[in-house]
């Protein structure tokens, strides 16, 4: 099959075409340096052109309330250029739990977008994942100050950036799911907990302090970030980390 790989080449996307291409399809990624404009419509239609398959993982570049906009914009764009096209499956790469967090732009952006491309015209799958293992670097830094690293006890279920990828092409090589397959790494942490070990690991001396109301996991309540039910990826957060 052929397959148009929007944002083809960041972490998850270059993953994806690899993924489809050993498989023996047809991948091809697209992105802005490529040409191809989600907000412009800039080089959308051709990109979608002739692909049996859309595969959506362009992102906002703002977690803010800017990031809705991106989201209706870009999806609007490339659902009618696949209409147009005759594509016969679209999948988007979307969050655990992303419909229980209304608190944060960003999820309700992501939210925003599952409703968009279940009310479009194309046949989709949508791929939950839960917290993306290489993110964990960037959740310390927010609230890092000093000797000290504040974070929540929140729950999350850590998963590997290649996990993700294998997942997202191992459901765009199939039929449409018209719903939502969740994907999740084999280990459940507190997030405070995960810090502790991560520091731990690469010989960092400063201190995790438990704080519920420090950086933006703060705001999620209870464990929606995880997914007993969801597919277990392989990856330990411990292999990830040697």
């Amino acid at each position: 099959m052929k397959f148009a790989v929007i944002g083809g080449t960041g972490l998850i996307g270059s993953q994806v075409v690899a993924h489809l291409n050993s498989a023996g399809h047809e991948a091809v990624p697209h992105s802005l340096s490529t040409g191809v404009d989600v907000i412009t419509g800039q080089g959308v239609e051709e990109a979608v052109a002739g692909a049996d398959v859309v595969v959506n993982l362009t992102n906002s570049p703002t977690f803010d309330e800017a990031s809705p906009a991106f989201f209706r914009t870009s999806m609007e764009n490339l659902l009618a250029a696949s209409a147009k096209s005759g594509v016969g499956h679209f999948v988007i790469l979307s969050i655990v739990g992303v419909d229980q967090v209304p608190q944060l732009d960003y999820y309700k952006a992501k939210a925003l977008q599952e409703e968009l491309l279940a009310a479009g015209p194309v046949p989709y799958s949508i791929v939950r994942a839960t917290q993306f293992m290489e993110f964990i670097d960037s959740v310390l830094s927010w609230t890092a100050d000093g000797d000290t690293v504040r974070l929540p006890a929140t729950p999350v279920q850590p998963i590997a950036a290649k996990d993700v990828a294998a997942g997202v092409a191992e459901v765009a090589a199939g039929e449409p799911l018209n719903g939502i397959h969740a994907i999740g790494g084999p280990e459940i942490f507190n997030l405070d907990e995960l810090g502790r070990i991560t520091l731990s690991h690469k010989g960092d001396s400063r201190t995790v302090v438990t704080d519920p109301t420090a950086g933006m996991f703060a705001v999620v309540n209870g464990d929606v970030l995880t997914d007993k039910g969801a597919h277990l990826a392989p990856t330990r957060y411990s292999d990830w980390l040697s």
